[in-house]
């Protein structure tokens, strides 16, 4: 977009635009997905309206994780406003700067301190035009509330929206301002309330479900019953009865659209179709093999020393295989979307994590250049990586230009489950070996579809190689029988399910101590940090599992977030497991909101506990045989244990992801709590009571 073009549609006030680049993890993970550079132009911007209120834009999506509130805090302390003072507009590709989605943790690590070099860079802009406006040298003048003032006389003072107002101001300081050190911090590092909280808790906040628009009608389309399966036959006589419905068949897609989508359901519901499905080759029990199978021969992610001089060092071996499944996202908000096209534009109401990806999908769907096409995301109901994916938006953007009206389409529960691109199952193969004082000399660790996120060691392991066999991503096309994709931290369940449960393992059979042995293979201060903290609250006892129990213990470095997880179950006599207290220590650098931090922590071990205990996808060939809640069971509020959080103090670092972390401790620290319980150790996630019933019974 233009500069005049946004000033027109942004309104009036001091604007600041600036330029940042991007890390080259993240620059490298878009070039591997095939998508463009991260723009270098009008990359983050502010404005500051007339009324001295503050809005922010970031093109980032708020999916319930409390971004909108912690950049508002940043904004806020840099800016020397107060909190409640500034917005922050997110997902609108007509307002926002590109961004390519949120995911990763990297909302707040990324884009944060862009915001805030942005906001201090206002500030500078601001008392430069203060010191014209008040003749006084800018050596003299200080900012609070939103007030550029005199230091010896703060009644001499204009108010920031008295200098923005009438005006359209580009001002670049050169060289940049510096940012405030965080000993001088009110805002950030304080708890502060969510800015969504009111309209979510009072039912006024808008998902795109709850968008309305004249003339608009509700589509419903025809499913397959299997992935891969083809329309034989189709009778649509029963549906065209229905009153006021109208029938649109394009090429696969047939759909039908009514003013009401109770009545669009009955319509769907006469549809008679015939289908051929192909044959099924594998189902959720002969899918492991069939990945390794399959495995192309990979790439090796790290690798240090020599694997063979590492054998020979090593004076016991130990060989596992590791096994976790296809899970669902189960968002609470099932993809929605609403497309209207009026004058040769589209403007576009979506549940998505990508805004700007999505944007050119839709432009390409609809033959449009990509800036007749805007996207606006409202708040979304849970992503977890689900929702990078926008099959339900095209669809909707499809039937408004066949329809010529605009569109609403809603993936009920059943579609949800069908087009979810999954965890995917994957398999994990560790040979290791320790030497005579239980030091770690050999990890030879292949992953397959899983994966490479977090599989490199952060243990001090001389001879070592990480092999990936297989992505998560498209990568896996072909191998899967359905697609696959991003799940909340993608990879490093699985990696770390594997990793913290072998790690285990040989500490049981080495004779030591859990986390006595972790420390003895540890150099990084760091992670010893946040296991000691971990086991202080925890209450941590040394001893050899197992100990009847019930504790286990697991940690990981996340993209530079350190988290170490304890908890304690019990196992009833069926084999069901109620994991009673939950302790999780986390360095994620500065933290910029407590009480968000606090709350991303419990809700990943809440999400987590599915993945250990219960969540995988059953099915035959391409048929989805968990299509609801029924079957498919997600965490119950009863499950829940006593769970304590820790921030560890490291206000050096500048901010890293807490979205994710906590998450990918959750399985192997419950399996490693299982095992000091009963003395089975679990292979394969979940933990079902078949399974622990099954590896307790007498061989």
């Amino acid at each position: 977009m233009k500069r005049r073009e946004f000033m027109k549609l942004a309104g009036g006030g001091v604007f600041v635009f600036f330029t940042i680049g991007e890390p080259r993890d993240w620059l490298e993970g878009q070039q591997r997905a095939g998508g463009r550079d991260y723009p270098t132009d009008f990359n983050a911007y502010l404005r500051i309206a007339e009324d001295g209120k503050v809005t922010g834009f970031s093109g980032k999506a708020e999916l319930g994780q409390g971004t909108q509130t912690a950049l508002a805090q940043i904004a806020a302390e840099e800016l020397d406003v107060a909190l409640d003072r500034v917005d922050i507009i997110m997902g609108d590709t007509a307002l926002c700067p590109w961004d390519m989605g949120t995911f990763g943790s990297r909302s707040i690590k990324y884009f944060g301190p862009a915001l805030r070099q942005a906001a201090a860079e206002a500030r500078a802009v601001l008392i430069e035009l203060a010191s014209e406006h008040l003749k006084l040298p800018v050596a003299q003048l200080a900012t609070k509330d939103g007030l550029v003032q005199e230091k010896a006389n703060p009644q001499n003072r204009v108010s920031y929206g008295a200098l923005a107002k009438g005006k359209m101001i580009e001002r670049h300081i050169d060289p940049k301002p510096p940012v405030k050190p965080p000993s001088e911090y009110a805002i950030v590092g304080n708890p502060a309330d969510r800015k969504d909280s009111v309209l979510k808790a009072t039912g006024k906040a808008q998902y795109a479900g709850d968008i309305r628009l004249p003339g608009m009608l509700y589509a419903r389309i025809l499913r397959p019953p299997a992935h891969g399966a083809k329309l034989k036959t189709i009778d649509l006589s029963g549906a065209e009865r229905t009153e006021g419905v109208r029938i649109i068949q394009d090429g696969d897609m047939v759909a039908v659209l009514h003013r009401s989508s109770d009545l669009a359901e009955r319509a769907l519901s006469k549809i008679k179709a015939e289908w051929d499905v192909p044959e099924a080759t594998v189902d959720d029990e002969t899918i492991y093999e069939h990945l390794v199978k399959v495995a192309p021969a990979g790439d090796v992610i790290e690798e240090k020393g020599n694997l063979e001089e590492g054998r020979k060092l090593a004076t016991s071996v130990f060989e596992e295989t590791y096994f976790t499944p296809y899970v669902a996202h189960a968002p609470v908000e099932p993809h929605t979307a609403a497309v209207k096209i009026e004058g040769g534009s589209a403007t576009v109401w979506a549940s998505t994590q990508r805004p700007f990806g999505l944007q050119e999908e839709v432009a390409q769907a609809l033959g449009l250049a990509v800036e007749k096409v805007r996207v606006i995301t409202p708040f979304v109901g849970g992503g977890f990586g689900g929702k990078n994916r926008n099959r339900q938006t095209v669809e909707a953007a499809l039937l408004a230009k066949l329809a010529g009206a605009p569109v609403q389409v809603a993936w009920n529960r059943s579609e949800e489950f069908f087009y979810d691109t999954f965890q995917p199952a994957a398999v994990v193969k560790i040979v290791s070996g320790l030497d005579a004082v239980n030091k770690l000399v050999l990890w030879d660790y292949v992953i397959f579809f899983g994966g490479e996120r977090t599989s490199q060691p952060f243990y001090d392991i001389p001879h070592y190689r990480i092999l990936s066999r297989g992505s998560w991503g498209r990568g896996g096309a072909g191998a899967h029988p359905f697609e696959v994709g991003a799940w909340r931290a993608p990879g490093s369940n699985t990696n770390t399910f594997a990793r913290e449960s072998h790690m285990d393992a040989m500490a049981a059979k080495a004779g030591l101590d859990a986390l006595e042995f972790r420390l003895l293979n540890l150099k990084d201060e760091r992670m010893k940090k946040v296991l000691q903290a971990a086991a202080e609250k925890f209450g941590w006892k040394p001893g050899k599992a197992p100990s009847g129990r019930g504790v286990g213990l697991a940690c990981v470095n996340y993209l530079n977030t350190y988290v170490a997880t304890m908890a304690e179950v019990a196992v009833e006599k069926s084999g069901t497991i109620k994991v009673k207290r939950v302790v999780c220590a986390q360095d994620m650098g500065r933290v910029i909101n407590p009480d968000g931090a606090r709350a991303q922590i419990e809700g990943c071990i809440t999400m987590g506990l599915g993945y250990c205990l219960s969540e995988e996808i059953h099915f035959r060939g391409g048929a989805i045989q968990d299509r609801n809640f029924d079957t498919y069971e997600i965490p119950r509020f009863s499950w829940l244990p006593k769970i304590e959080t820790i921030l560890v103090d490291n206000p050096g670092l500048e901010p890293q992801g807490g979205g994710e972390p906590p998450i990918v401790n959750m399985g192997a620290v419950v399996a490693d709590a299982v095992f000091d319980a009963t003395g089975a150790r679990l292979y394969r996630l979940p933990i079902t009571a078949a399974r622990l019933k099954a590896a307790l019974a007498p061989r």
